[in-house]
């Protein structure tokens, strides 16, 4: 329960738990937020930047703040004009004419700029802003960029300027106090073990065919609301066919691979000895991020997140059999913390394009698909209406999967 909401407790200690999938929420997601404080949930501050945090490249580790007073200290081959500058002040001047216009114009800015740069992957629109091949790779390697150069440009730079990652928080005792706290009012509704295999509808009603255990059984209702993963769509049958622009979207949707690598620690060493609270380091190592989440503290012991990576860095990462995923984790981080070699406990691991229920973690537009599919993706079909992240221009977040079910559910009961 909860989708990629994914609150791993097992195999870690009483106490300490660690985010498999969904780990922090912006505070400009409302809707979000909305529920948390209608379930009274209490929430704490996610540390996201930290200048005491490492930059790990070319073998060589440097504090964060280090990099930020001295650009030139990782030794990228920039040229004249980019030398002595940061990633944030190269990308800060490619984006200033798109800021001036969205500032002066706000939502209708924004709309405009969508359309200009519709067909631009990241890397292409680096490349028109004139970035050399070492700002292009100084970018990927420290924004965390490399592995999603070739998504859509307006996917990155929704998040930048929507300010997804400024201000974060997380739910104390871990993210599934969410999902949790709709158990009492919705169990009745619920049922689990049951595998939706065909759905089919008439002029009056939608029917579900689902299997369980013990056999195929059918469920009627007057309307439906689909939230199924694509990749996971495409493998359920429809008695009666979808539009060809449906069809073609659930084909066609890329979604991102991602993936994560996760130790328990004996002891939280990267704040005892090096003072690192919260945050992440970056590296060009396989393990591409390391993040040190701040709750567990009261254990003594700590959870790191010791890979975060996505598309075809997470796919080499799921080539390989769990317990090699986690010896070869340890080595890279032993690179950046050896300290990692005596204190490590456990580990585990989860790859979300290897969840048969998901297929992927996040839909991640490529270029051209915002206004190829788009707008077919959410397009009901009969009685049949579609929500979840890949429905809403939030791709990725909690908050597009709760906006997009709420506009669904809120058409279908103003419906005569």
């Amino acid at each position: 329960m909860g989708g990629r909401i994914y609150t791993l407790r097992e195999p870690f200690s009483h106490g300490l738990y660690a985010e498999a999938g969904a780990m922090r929420i912006p505070k400009v997601h409302k809707h979000t937020l909305g529920y948390i404080a209608h379930f009274q949930l209490k929430t704490n501050a996610f540390t996201m930047g930290n200048p005491q945090c490492y930059y790990f490249v070319g073998g060589k580790r440097v504090r964060r703040a280090e990099c930020d007073g001295d650009p030139t200290i990782l030794s990228f081959e920039l040229s004249e004009l980019e030398r002595g500058r940061t990633t944030s002040e190269l990308w800060a001047d490619a984006i200033k004419d798109i800021v001036a216009r969205i500032q002066q114009y706000g939502e209708a800015g924004w709309q405009a700029v969508e359309a200009q740069y519709a067909d631009y992957s990241l890397e292409e629109f680096l490349d028109e802003k004139g970035f050399s091949e070492g700002a292009r790779e100084m970018y990927g390697l420290l924004e965390n960029a490399e592995a999603e150069m070739n998504n859509a440009f307006t996917e990155w730079l929704q998040e930048d300027l929507r300010d997804f990652f400024r201000d974060l928080c997380e739910i104390e005792g871990g993210m599934d106090r969410l999902p949790m706290s709709f158990w009492p009012d919705l169990h009745e509704n619920i049922r689990f073990g049951a595998e939706v295999v065909a759905i089919d509808q008439s002029a009056d009603k939608v029917i579900t065919h689902y299997k369980t255990a013990t056999g195929r059984f059918p469920i009627e209702a007057d309307y439906a609301i689909c939230t199924i993963p694509f990749p996971v769509l495409r493998h359920i049958e429809f008695l009666q066919a979808l539009s060809r622009q449906k069809q073609r979207a659930i084909r066609e949707l890329n979604y991102d691979s991602s993936a994560k690598i996760l130790f328990q620690c004996k002891r939280r060493f990267w704040e005892e000895d090096d003072g690192i609270f919260g945050g992440g380091t970056v590296t060009d190592l396989p393990i591409r991020n390391l993040y040190y989440p701040d709750h567990g503290r009261e254990t003594g012991r700590g959870i790191l997140l010791a890979s975060y990576t996505w598309a075809a860095d997470a796919e080499r990462w799921g080539s390989l059999p769990p317990t090699k995923r986690i010896q070869e984790a340890l080595e890279d981080v032993a690179q950046i913390h050896p300290q990692i070699i005596e204190e490590f406990e456990v580990g585990t691991s989860h790859f979300w394009h290897q969840d048969e229920f998901a297929g992927g973690a996040f839909a991640l537009f490529f270029p051209g698909q915002l206004k190829r599919l788009h707008p077919h993706i959410s397009a009901p079909e009969g009685r049949l209406y579609f929500a979840g992240e890949h429905a809403s221009r939030e791709h990725a977040w909690i908050d597009g999967a709760i906006e997009s079910g709420l506009r669904a559910a809120n058409v279908i009961h103003a419906l005569p």
